[in-house]
């Protein structure tokens, strides 16, 4: 077995190599749902109004086309859409589907019209969509404004920096959003195009309110009533104020940045937002704006589709340290890709600062360019790898290093976990706001992301006895789950808390007979495949346990590396599942996977990171390669 596992390290690593960029890094595509497409044709339709006569004819046609092909390409048998492989239909991404198939000339009567909006009737209709939806829709006068949220610029006049207790993603479309909103635009819609028949007659627009009279959400509901009142009786005076300061925050959030978030939904509100205050199309800065959303559409003239962003910081850092796990650290490539990161060290302050205002910027972003939001768990992963690479300048290196690791520390919440770009963003009130149900309101910490924190301190001289590591290790045992588990919350989902957790754990040489670790292990074990391999559906995220599906090089490297971090190295369980990874290679070294892995948003957005199946089964092997030489 060690000949094979070396024989595969060597071809994955070949093949990592391989898939470097001339610049130094590696970045893969990042693709999820056709809810990006639909998305794209909607502000198609803003951006070009049909004509007097109701015809909508848009300069870029042909690519809509493409965009059209692509969303019908994964229209399921049922009729419907879902969120990820394999998955069921979900209303939303049929609405939306529905609504961009009509906009682009599909007929009432045809086909795939016809079945899809039964599987919408089906899943409850149109009012049974979330809150996002109903806003995009109410724009061209297809849902009734009344029935969506209000999403007030006055948010940034609230005493307490209320924006801050969002998170970061959050702030970025409620702030744009809430500009557009404002402006209470009805934009025109192709000539009969209607909606209506989505709805389920005699069913509620209005927003479903608690059992319990005494709840946050029917507070915010009731709140909700009276922000409309203000909407129509308020002191303009305070609007105009309000639209100031969040035209204000936009455009200083879309300084040096790929757009505003570098992620889809606040770059295309910041294009609206920036058409209803007026600024034409030849304006500098909403003609980059333009760029920058079109810059997230792969066309090679066949097919379209959309990344929701780039992720080159964060595949560079998990590429590198792949290969210096497998003892390719050494390599002229690897060089070239730190010092390509030590070039995107973030050095200015961003939101994260509000909370940190004393702490010396550093980080990295997820994308090329995101200077307002470095993350936490990308600058743990760079540090993760800082220690199998060498840069053509060391002492550059060295100074980078520690004030990333000072960072790092002072990012750690009060509860003693790590959370992705904020500190102690947990009012878990805010939850029940009415726009909350992209189930993204908040940015709490996780065990996923405080596991390889640790680990990362731990690469970098920082063990047990520090104040951080011993209140993060308190963290993860207080977060473990009754079955030995560890929820993950940015990849799918319980074999991925579970495996970084006890990473984690491992970094900071917990002893591996501890019951809660030896708990872990069995469970990681009484959901291997009978294959060898593990997987693990996004459902799991709906049914709030461990479910099960069809094994992924990607999930079995993961429980592979969970089991090898708590004190398994040679279990049947683990030689199985190193079978599964060598026997499932692709004989130019990577590995081939359907099934969605990165999490967005759980129960609303699913990732596919393309070269996950790639870097972790070379990281499982390499780990199993130094414990069983």
């Amino acid at each position: 077995m060690a000949a094979a596992t070396r024989s595969a390290m060597d071809r994955a690593s070949q093949f990592l190599l391989g898939l470097q960029k001339e610049e130094g890094y590696w970045c893969a595509y990042l693709t999820a749902d056709t809810t990006l497409e639909s998305d794209y044709i909607l502000l198609q339709l803003w951006l070009h109004a049909p004509d007097a006569d109701g015809q909508w004819n848009p300069p870029n046609r042909p690519q809509i086309n493409r965009a059209v092909a692509r969303i019908l390409s994964q229209q399921l048998p049922d009729g419907g859409f879902n969120i990820y492989a394999k998955g069921p239909s979900e209303i939303s991404a049929c609405v939306k589907a529905y609504f961009a198939l009509r906009v682009a000339g599909l007929a009432l009567e045809s086909p795939e019209i016809s079945r899809l909006r039964e599987r919408i009737i089906a899943l409850g209709g149109i009012q049974a969509a979330n809150s996002y939806t109903k806003v995009n829709l109410s724009l061209f006068g297809l849902y009734p404004r009344e029935g969506t949220p209000s999403i007030p610029p006055e948010i940034l006049l609230v005493p307490g920096k209320l924006l801050y207790q969002m998170s970061s993603w959050t702030r970025a479309i409620v702030v744009s959003l809430a500009i557009v909103h404002a402006h209470d635009p009805r934009r025109p819609v192709p000539a009969g195009l209607t909606l209506e028949e989505l709805f389920i007659p005699g069913k509620s627009i209005e927003f479903q309110e608690s059992d319990s009279w005494l709840s946050w959400r029917n507070t915010f509901i009731k709140s909700d009533k009276i922000l409309k009142l203000w909407e129509r009786y308020g002191f303009a005076r305070i609007r105009k104020d309000a639209l100031r300061k969040c035209e204000h925050w936009m455009l200083e959030r879309m300084k040096y940045a790929d757009g505003l978030g570098a992620i889809y939904p606040p770059m295309q509100y910041s294009i609206m937002a920036l058409d209803v205050l007026g600024y034409p199309r030849e304006h500098p800065l909403m003609a980059d704006a333009i760029r920058q959303f079109d810059s997230l559409m792969v066309d090679d003239g066949d097919t379209l589709f959309f990344q929701p962003c780039f992720s080159p910081v964060w595949d560079t850092a998990i590429g590198s340290y792949a290969l210096g796990e497998a003892g390719f650290g050494d390599r002229p490539e690897v060089t070239k890709a730190v010092d390509w990161l030590l070039d995107l060290e973030i050095r200015r302050p961003g939101d994260w600062s509000v909370k940190r205002p004393d702490t010396e910027p550093s980080g990295w972003a997820f994308e090329f360019r995101n200077d307002w939001y470095p993350d936490i768990d990308d600058t743990a992963m760079v540090m993760l790898a800082f220690p199998h690479m060498k840069a053509s300048d060391p002492a550059r290196q060295e100074a980078t290093r520690k004030r990333a690791i000072d960072w790092l520390l002072a990012m750690q919440s009060s509860d003693g976990g790590w959370a992705a770009f904020d500190v102690d963003n947990n009012w878990q009130f805010l939850n029940h706001v009415p726009f909350a149900d992209h189930n993204a309101m908040l940015d709490p910490t996780c065990a996923d992301i405080t596991g390889r924190t640790l680990e990362a301190l731990a690469a970098n001289g920082i063990d047990r006895t520090s104040f951080a590591a011993k209140k993060a290790i308190d963290y993860l045992l207080r977060e473990q789950l009754h079955d030995g588990s560890w929820y993950g919350r940015w990849g799918v989902a319980y074999i991925y808390g579970t495996c970084f957790a006890l990473r984690g754990l491992r970094a900071m040489n917990e002893d591996d007979h501890e019951p809660h670790i030896q708990r872990a292990n069995e469970w990681l074990r009484s959901i291997q495949n009978p294959d060898g391999g593990w997987g693990e559906s996004c459902a799991s995220y709906d049914n709030d346990i461990y479910t099960n599906a069809e094994s992924t090089p990607t999930q079995t490297a993961w429980a592979l590396m969970g089991l090898m971090a708590g004190g398994d190295t040679y279990s049947s369980s683990v030689k199985n599942g190193i079978d599964y990874l060598v026997s499932t290679q692709r004989p130019d070294g990577g590995w081939n996977e359907e099934l969605l892995t990165g999490t967005g948003f759980p129960k609303v957005f699913y990732l596919q990171y393309h070269y996950y199946r790639h870097y972790f089964p070379l990281i499982a092997l390499s780990t199993y390669a130094k414990l069983n030489p």
